[in-house]
C-alpha cells in the first residue's frame, strides 16, 4: 500500500510518497498553506491522485514527548485531513526531519541557496523512511 507523508509547516507543507511496497520513497513537492482547511483539500486530493491506503503527518514532540503548541496544530491538521481524505490518518515523531532534509540535500550536491524550495518535501520523505522503517522493525521477523 502506498503511504503519503506530510511535514506540516505554518507556511508550506511538504509532501512524499512510498510506492507500493513501501521501499522507495520520494519527495513530491509542497502545498501552500493559506488555511488548514484549504491545505487539507489539496493534500487529500494529492493522497486521492496518488492512490494512497494511508497518510502520516510529522507530529514535532519536544523533549520527552510533550506536545507543544506546533505538536497540537498538527495533530488538528491531521484529524482534519482525515475528515478531508477518508484515510487513516497518523501522527509519527518527527524529530530532526528539517536538518536531516538539510544534510541529504547538501549531500545530493543542491547548493544552499536552493534548498528552501526542496526542504518541506524532503522533509516529508526523511519522515515517511522513518515510519516505514519503524513500521517495518515492529512485524515479527522485522
Amino acid at each position: 500500500m502506498r503511504v503519503l507523508a506530510v511535514d506540516f509547516g505554518e507556511r508550506r507543507i511538504g509532501i512524499a510518497v512510498s510506492d507500493e511496497s513501501g521501499e522507495v520513497v520520494l519527495p513530491v513537492g509542497t502545498v501552500a498553506r493559506r488555511s488548514d482547511a484549504q491545505a487539507a483539500r489539496e493534500v487529500a486530493e494529492a493522497a486521492r491522485g496518488r492512490e494512497v491506503g494511508r497518510i502520516v503527518v510529522g507530529h514535532p514532540l519536544g523533549a520527552g514527548g510533550t506536545e507543544g503548541q506546533m505538536a497540537r496544530r498538527a495533530r488538528n491538521f491531521a484529524k482534519r485531513l482525515s475528515e478531508q481524505s477518508g484515510l487513516p490518518v497518523v501522527l509519527h515523531d518527527e524529530g530532526l526531519t528539517s536538518h536531516a532534509a538539510d544534510w541529504n540535500l547538501a549531500d545530493a550536491g543542491v547548493r544552499a541557496g536552493r534548498r528552501d524550495a526542496f526542504r518541506d518535501a524532503e522533509a516529508a520523505a526523511v519522515l515517511l523512511r522513518d515510519f516505514l522503517a519503524d513500521e517495518h522493525a515492529r512485524r515479527p521477523g522485522g
